[in-house]
């Protein structure tokens, strides 16, 4: 069967890291901690990088060099051995050293992708491992997509009846057609707005906007990570809350990890890139769990399992959440493939839920070892 194991030796996983968006450095950091974690008493390990240019280069088994070091984010190391994956089903890495004839690594019985952002975590690799008929971690190719556009995002979660934030859409080359009709979408919203790439993630290239003229410079900035660009009417003071999701054992419901909440001092006018990954806590709290009625607790659990069945999901989710003052909840986004780090929200969420990081990365390989590829 194409992706599954030959007798007689440990299963083989093969993690893929790095890639070609603005998340490189965050998805060398998730490597690092799930090849710290990764048991080699029961895996074949192969780390590949993707270069920020695309190309793919076998790493070194090292997850001290994927650590950030004084706000310093690693980078795949551009010098590895370039690496291939067989398009034909069987699974074959091939080796391809300029100063030698192409040799197999052998088979892959499963890929963990710790890809974040577009060309990764956006369904591109998802499709290249269906094609080659390699199992892997995580959501399959329409749910990463959705996902990872925040706008077909909202669009699937409404016809769910989940309600979401007020939003519009400034889709590639309006901007330049029709500012002014641009302008007044985002008009109607109500000032402050965030505007953000329509498909990026770890808060980059997102900005606040408080008045009209700030408007343009925060579009520019959005589009230079994407040319479709989502602005969203802001949530006021509601609290910013999040829920992680697990694919079910044995085909049975998927689970709902504990719920936490993020808090931060005036010193963030949001959760951005830095509070998320290069803050010493200093300014940002993070509450787990979170300080919130039963009843509370039980409707975010209940819709981030709906919302991870509602975009077909598998394997992951993290499910974040606004919570007004009145009580509303508004489903914000879901992220198939959260950060991954033992300092990240999702490994944090789990192991407060009595799966610790070791279990979990253990759990999520052995998900994807028990499904096929193809249509399911």
């Amino acid at each position: 069967m194409p992706g599954g194991k030959s007798p007689g030796r440990k299963p083989r996983v093969a993690l893929i890291f790095g890639g070609r968006s603005s998340e490189h450095g965050v998805s060398c950091s998730t490597a690092g901690s799930v090849l710290r974690a990764l048991d080699r008493e029961r895996y074949d390990i192969i780390p590949i990088g993707i270069t920020v240019d695309g190309r793919w280069v076998l790493e070194k088994d090292e997850p001290e060099r994927l650590a950030i070091q004084s706000d310093q984010l690693p980078e795949v190391d551009e010098k590895g051995t370039a690496v291939v994956l067989a398009s034909d089903p069987g699974a074959a890495l091939v080796s391809l050293d300029p100063t030698a004839v192409p040799g197999t690594l052998g088979e892959v019985d499963v890929v963990f992708p710790l890809l974040h952002g577009p060309f990764g975590e956006d369904g591109t690799l998802q499709g290249l491992l269906e094609m080659a008929g390699v199992r892997y971690v995580g959501a399959g190719v329409l749910a990463s997509a959705v996902a990872m556009d925040k706008h077909y995002a909202k669009l699937v979660f409404q016809a769910h009846g989940f309600p979401v934030t007020p939003y519009t859409v400034i889709k590639p080359g309006a901007w330049e057609r029709d500012r002014a009709a641009c302008e007044e979408s985002v008009a109607s919203l109500g000032y402050p707005v965030f505007v953000k790439p329509a498909r990026g993630g770890s808060s980059i290239g997102i900005t606040k906007v408080s008045k009209p003229g700030e408007l343009v410079a925060a579009v520019e900035k959005a589009q230079q990570f994407d040319p479709k660009v989502l602005v969203e009417a802001s949530a006021g003071k509601a609290r910013e809350i999040e829920c992680g999701v697990l694919e079910g054992l044995d085909g049975g419901r998927p689970e709902a990890s504990a719920v936490a909440e993020i808090r931060y001092d005036t010193s963030y006018d949001f959760y951005d890139f830095e509070a998320k990954y290069l803050d010493d806590e200093e300014h940002v709290d993070l509450q787990l769990p979170a300080n919130l009625s039963e009843d509370v607790t039980r409707r975010v659990r209940e819709m981030a399992v709906t919302a991870f069945e509602a975009i077909s999901a598998e394997g992951l989710a993290r499910v974040d959440f606004f919570l007004a003052e009145d009580g509303t909840l508004l489903l914000n986004e879901i992220n198939t493939m959260p950060g991954f780090t033992p300092y990240s929200m999702f490994p944090r969420m789990w192991a407060a839920t009595g799966l610790d990081y070791p279990a979990l990365v253990d759990r999520l390989i052995q998900l994807a070892l028990r499904r096929p590829t193809g249509l399911r």
